[in-house]
């Protein structure tokens, strides 16, 4: 399956297609794209800079697993982090390289590969970080244990993964979504964009293998072409995560479309972002 998600991420670039993605790649188009992207990123989940606020990168080497546009990793040099990235995908690579060139933005290395063989050296790094990526991979036991071996035995894993306890994944997909589904789909509505392909996928796969929650998870999360995704609680990423004892976790981010719901403060109860800070046992 890694090949399917791999091919999904190297033609769907992370978030690029909510800002207009580039139109060709030169320096210009590069810059303005990273410029709405990174406005889009961080006034829609301000909750991202408080917590990088709250992680003390300065002076530590950080592995970044799962690059995107390279935003974050932006935040985590400016915090005063010796970077590396690794990414699968070849685009995410070229896309977060042409920042650090445009931005003047020191870093060790960013690499093309894959967190069940990451391409680095025991004991390398303080901080190992990833945002909205692990709950990506169906072998996150072995991709943990990866994790674990480039870690300095004190160092830290901090992820932000998708939250089970949400109102997204408890409400909006399991059930708002689907009946939604439903309705579409015997009322047969003339309809494009990415209804109209929920329609047409689940005309292909059946309707109610459509609906099988460990189908619906993976096309009601980055897209209905998704390959996978996983929702988490704090129990399962015990479970899943076994190299590591969990230190800290909260919730974050109220998202729950298309209900419209940012406002409510409910967010360290119902929000769909699981942030978790683990270390090695």
């Amino acid at each position: 399956m890694e090949t399917e998600i791999q091919d999904f991420w190297q033609n769907h670039p992370c978030g690029a297609e909510l800002v207009g993605d580039l139109s060709e790649k030169s320096k210009q188009d590069y810059e303005d794209f990273f410029v709405r992207y990174d406005k889009f990123r961080y006034e829609k989940e301000v909750h991202i800079l408080k917590n990088l606020d709250q992680i003390d990168f300065q002076g530590k080497k950080i592995l970044e697993i799962g690059l995107g546009q390279g935003a974050d990793a932006e935040q985590i040099i400016k915090r005063g982090g010796i970077y590396s990235g690794v990414d699968l995908t070849a685009e995410s690579v070229e896309r977060v390289k042409m920042r650090f060139s445009l931005r003047n933005l020191p870093f060790a290395e960013v690499k093309q590969g894959s967190a069940l063989e990451l391409p680095f050296n025991d004991n390398e790094f303080d901080i190992v970080f990833s945002h909205g990526v692990l709950h990506h991979i169906p072998e996150i036991k072995s991709a943990q244990k990866e994790i674990s071996r480039v870690l300095k035995p004190d160092g830290n894993l901090i992820v932000m993964l998708y939250a089970k306890n949400s109102l997204n994944y408890l409400f909006s997909i399991f059930l708002l979504r689907r009946l939604g589904l439903i309705g579409l789909y015997y009322l047969k509505p003339n309809i494009g964009g990415i209804y109209g392909h929920h329609i047409a996928q689940a005309r292909e796969k059946g309707l109610w293998n459509y609906l099988k929650m460990d189908n619906f998870i993976n096309v009601n999360t980055d897209g209905p072409f998704n390959p996978y995704s996983k929702v988490y609680n704090v129990n399962e990423v015990k479970k899943e995560f076994t190299d590591f004892e969990v230190i800290e976790t909260h919730q974050d981010f109220m998202h729950a479309p298309p209900l419209r719901i940012g406002w409510l403060p409910l967010a360290k109860w119902l929000g769909w972002h699981l942030w978790a800070r683990m270390r090695i046992k």
